[in-house]
């Protein structure tokens, strides 16, 4: 079986809608996903892009996605790869999928000068967690993340 991994296109947003719900259940979150196709339509592939996405295709049937973005560091001076979802449907997993996704971003981030490469995991997802210390990530257990959301954030934006 041939792995090919290459930038998703336009004509791909239903797929990558897909493998979002897919995800979504693995993460036990099936109800929350509120995307839908013209959403990654304009948010992937519109005039304002901001985040990227990729397809990894085994023979040339699309098996997993990955989406990222730039971030910039102020204390490396350097701009970083932030990956913020990768997924490799269940019955294609063990075929060396997630590792060609990952080291073709890994080659991205090298590529465009990047002081970084990150990620977040679900502390109870062992299996990424085994898989990305298998391929030398270290986890950065002294940082918390912190999210705003819905109402709140619109309510904190508009406090005087």
């Amino acid at each position: 079986m041939t792995i090919h991994i290459r930038p998703a296109t336009i004509s791909d947003a239903a797929t990558i809608l897909d493998f979002i719900n897919q995800l979504a259940i693995y993460e036990k979150e099936p109800n929350a996903v509120a995307n839908t196709v013209e959403a990654i339509e304009r948010k992937l592939f519109g005039d304002d892009v901001r985040a990227h996405a990729l397809i990894c295709e085994a023979d040339n049937q699309p098996i997993g996605f990955a989406v990222y973005f730039f971030n910039y560091s102020t204390w490396l001076g350097q701009y970083g790869l932030y990956l913020e979802d990768l997924y490799v449907s269940e019955q294609h997993r063990g075929l060396g999928a997630g590792k060609a996704l990952m080291k073709y971003l890994a080659r991205l981030a090298v590529s465009k000068d990047c002081g970084r490469f990150e990620w977040t995991v679900l502390d109870w997802n062992q299996p990424s967690i085994d898989f990305y210390q298998s391929i030398g990530a270290e986890p950065q257990d002294e940082w918390i993340i912190y999210r705003m959301t819905g109402q709140t954030l619109l309510d904190f934006a508009e406090q005087g």
